[in-house]
């Protein structure tokens, strides 16, 4: 086994070396495809081919598309480095993206195919997903288990959202149990990298002070207690004491991110912006329990906080990161990926205040969603580059 992947790797396309590579391009440029065919159908210009409904088509494709991309790519990457293992790479790793692609399409369409396609293709891909990642983790006898639990309940959750596309369930558990998923994936693995980056940055750049530690009993209760809240919202998305188990959920993270030192990282955009997209989960959390709690906050407020703000940004802010180290490059923020994580960061703020009211609505949101594409359209176009070329260095196969 550890032969032939040698040989696959050696093999291979550049592009098809690393699990990052395909998935974090092909997140990019269909994130902003998807937002502009979205904006246009909003507007009422066409009328897109689909099964889902046009809101549940868009709400699929950014967490089953997008973030499903991201997912995918990290883990892809991630597991060579937990296991010490040879990354997929070659046939195997197209196929996992013509899946993902497949699934793109066929979803986009499945009001004139089968909705059934499209489910196939997506969900196949997310199972495929953990069971490779679990048989990786499991053959190095690795502690991360729990993400791979993680990404097939994120299966379950895609399966969930089909089912009621087709109208043969009821509720909205598919998407909004994604949502909770990946909240806590964030949680998970966003407790681990951001305090252990920002502490190496820290102690490299000279600063004073005390330094972010890894993370501890304190952490895992705030986990803990944000898994229940989410649990809690996804059963009794309308309780009060689901509210207010947001709101303290929200508070204990706002806790824990305070203790990372991220005022001392802004002059490093590539460190700042993990703290940035960490903050948007307190804010999600607040917001969601505020309504719930019966304050003049529409739903879609807190939704977008967590989606556009905490997801898109941590997406980007790994997708830069791991790219740049994956390929042998400087783990320096150029100008391109500076705009890229402005353009994001205004998009998501404006999309929250479209949903509170503070300005005109229609106005704001073609301007977030041009925003938010834009951000994704620099991150495609500055590191295509990056990603479709050989790793520097030595001319060895880049991971």
């Amino acid at each position: 086994m550890l032969a032939l992947r040698k040989r696959r790797m050696a093999a291979a396309h550049p592009f098809l070396r690393g699990g990052f590579r395909p998935f974090f391009f092909g997140a990019a440029t269909w994130a902003m495809i998807a937002i502009a065919l979205w904006l246009v159908a909003l507007a009422g210009a066409i009328r897109l081919p689909t099964g889902f409904g046009p809101v549940a088509w868009h709400r699929h494709e950014m967490l089953f598309g997008f973030v499903g991309a991201a997912i995918s790519g990290f883990l892809l990457t991630a597991i060579p480095n937990w296991t010490g293992r040879l990354p997929i790479a070659g046939k195997p790793l197209l196929v996992l993206f013509g899946l993902w692609a497949a699934a793109r399409a066929a979803a986009l369409v499945s009001g004139l195919v089968s909705l059934w396609l499209a489910a196939v293709f997506d969900v196949g891909l997310f199972v495929s997903l953990a069971l490779l990642a679990g048989r990786e983790v499991i053959a190095s006898n690795n502690r991360n288990m729990p993400v791979v639990g993680l990404v097939l309940l994120f299966a379950i959750a895609d399966t969930t959202d089909y089912l009621q596309a087709a109208g043969l369930i009821g509720g909205d558990y598919g998407w909004r149990g994604a949502i909770a998923l990946v909240i806590l994936m964030i949680s998970l693995i966003g407790g681990r990298i951001i305090p252990s980056f920002t502490r190496n940055w820290l102690v490299k750049s000279g600063m004073d002070g005390a330094l972010p530690t890894q993370p501890q009993k304190l952490d895992l209760l705030i986990i803990a207690a944000t898994a229940l809240a989410l649990l809690f919202w996804l059963v009794f998305p309308d309780d009060r004491l689901t509210g207010a188990m947001l709101i303290l959920a929200s508070l204990a993270q706002a806790l824990r991110l305070s203790r990372w030192g991220g005022r001392r990282t802004f002059s490093d955009p590539l460190v700042a912006i993990l703290h940035v997209g960490y903050a948007w989960v307190p804010v999600g959390l607040f917001l969601l329990g505020l309504t719930l709690l019966g304050a003049k906050v529409p739903r879609s407020a807190g939704i977008h906080a967590l989606t556009a703000g905490a997801m898109t940004t941590m997406v980007l802010a790994i997708m830069t990161r791991a790219s740049l180290g994956h390929t042998g490059r400087a783990l320096k923020a150029s100008r391109a990926t500076t705009v890229a994580y402005v353009c994001v960061t205004i998009g998501a703020v404006l999309r929250v205040a479209a949903s509170l009211g503070i300005a005109g609505y229609a106005a704001i949101l073609d301007i977030a969603g041009a925003l938010w594409g834009a951000g994704l359209l620099v991150f495609a176009i500055a590191y295509a580059r990056v990603l479709w070329t050989e790793r520097l260095g030595d001319g060895a196969p880049g991971r």
